[in-house]
């Protein structure tokens, strides 16, 4: 019997359920199996947290499912973070080649038992391939969990045309699935699943705040960032930019590296003379560690100098646990704030045009008060801003509390569907 038909004939299938163009098949089992491909890359705090922010959503509100994670980066140290905080997830890699099959027999075991597969949350369909062996070799049904899908490719459009439901990091990729006519009720708004991840090491967080005098609510973060990750610098294969491609890159982030960052230091100025408190400096990306002192500290006043304090790459858990004692997290990066927003802290994102559409998702969710689109804001709008913020600090956590609120109520909404989709229920 051929690979193909034994794994169809081994899955339980029940009557199908017609959504718009497609059909699902429910599963009647009372302890499914869902598959679910995340794990990017690990040179970026929020791209880790997109894991254990998924996983967290599907062990809430479909706790009796088993989880198997087929990751694709391969980080020892990463690893070994998601076996702690989820021993109970299975752990699984294994590349797809150009013909859809995948190079790690285990898959193929997976795919037999396995009812459901989920694409993690991502700038993009990272894991197209993965999904297109799922549905060369199985007729099960899988979809998309807190993705953008800004313009996305003829290869990708065919995926989602199959998928039993579409989740979009941000309502700008549903317009642009419209554009290319994927619409339907099971075409919704998901935000990154990073805003549900509820992992921490305090030990090891607690230990930093001590050795650096930082006391609980009296500092402030700040999370530099250049207008394009300078990815070419890391990675091997240039990151597969050509010449032109990296001198637009760098002469981007030469332009307007001084310019944006100036912005930050204003509101972190005013944070220190008028409260005395300190400012923490921190990474989300790896390559900000080298660009801190040139653009956040060294341009300081002498007097503002002495209670700044920097800090070097870190995992989301240790991250976490600094953002949850923190007064305001003020960063450049998108991903930031919403580790600190799932901990209860106020945030700040200065976004920078070159991020992408996914900072569409802070609207989306009514944070506009806290987004700050860096060509059209000064130092002192965010300065201010700030201030409004720590000389009413209990308004501004009931404001928190209600946007984290809504994001819990739409991650329950929507993962009730995969829920439907595996023990029949309308």
């Amino acid at each position: 019997m051929k690979r193909r038909k034994f794994i169809e004939q081994t899955s339980l299938f029940s009557a199908s359920l017609l959504f718009t163009s497609f059909i699902t098949k429910a599963i009647k089992k009372p302890n499914p199996t869902i598959l679910l491909v995340s794990g990017w890359q690990d040179v970026n705090i929020g791209d880790i947290g997109h894991t254990p922010g998924l996983l967290h959503v599907l062990e809430t509100f479909i706790p009796k499912a088993t989880v198997i994670l087929w990751k694709k980066s391969k980080g020892e140290e990463v690893k070994k973070l998601l076996n702690k905080n989820f021993p109970k997830v299975k752990i699984i890699y294994g590349a797809v080649d150009s013909n859809k099959e995948v190079e790690n027999p285990e898959i193929m075991d997976v795919f037999t038992k396995a009812d459901l597969m989920v694409h993690g949350s991502g700038p993009l369909l990272v894991g197209a391939d993965n999904l297109a062996s799922w549905m060369k070799h199985t007729t099960k049904p899988f979809g998309v969990y807190g993705t953008t899908l800004e313009n996305p490719s003829k290869y990708h459009q065919e995926i989602l045309q199959k998928a039993a439901f579409i989740y979009t990091r941000e309502t700008k990729s549903i317009e642009h699935l419209k554009k290319v006519g994927i619409t339907g009720n099971h075409v919704q708004f998901a935000p990154d699943a990073t805003f549900f991840m509820n992992i921490r090491d305090d030990e090891k967080g607690n230990a930093f705040l001590k050795a650096n005098g930082l006391e609980d609510k009296k500092f402030i973060c700040a999370v530099p960032r250049l207008r394009y990750t300078p990815y070419h610098k890391f990675n091997p294969n240039n990151n597969g930019w050509n010449t032109e491609k990296i001198k637009q890159v760098e002469e981007t982030n030469e332009k307007y590296k001084e310019i944006d960052h100036a912005k930050l230091r204003e509101a972190m100025i005013a944070w220190v003379r008028e409260t005395g408190n300190k400012v923490l400096i921190c990474p989300e990306m790896t390559y900000a560690v080298d660009i801190m002192d040139e653009l956040l500290i060294n341009p300081l006043p002498e007097d503002v100098k002495p209670f700044v304090i920097k800090r070097g790459y870190w995992l989301p858990d240790e991250a976490a646990s600094i953002y949850a004692k923190a007064h305001t997290v003020l960063s450049f990066e998108c991903h930031s704030p919403i580790i600190a927003a799932a901990n209860g802290t106020p945030c700040f994102y200065l976004r920078q045009p070159e991020d992408t559409i996914k900072g569409q998702m802070y609207y989306d969710l009514d944070f506009n008060n806290w987004v700050f689109e860096i060509d059209k804001t000064t130092g002192t709008q965010i300065a201010d801003r700030l201030r409004e913020v720590w000389k009413d600090y209990s308004k501004a956590k009931a404001n928190l509390k209600s946007r984290m609120d809504k994001v819990e109520n739409i991650y329950k909404e929507r993962t009730s569907f995969l829920h439907n989709i595996l023990v029949k229920k309308s």
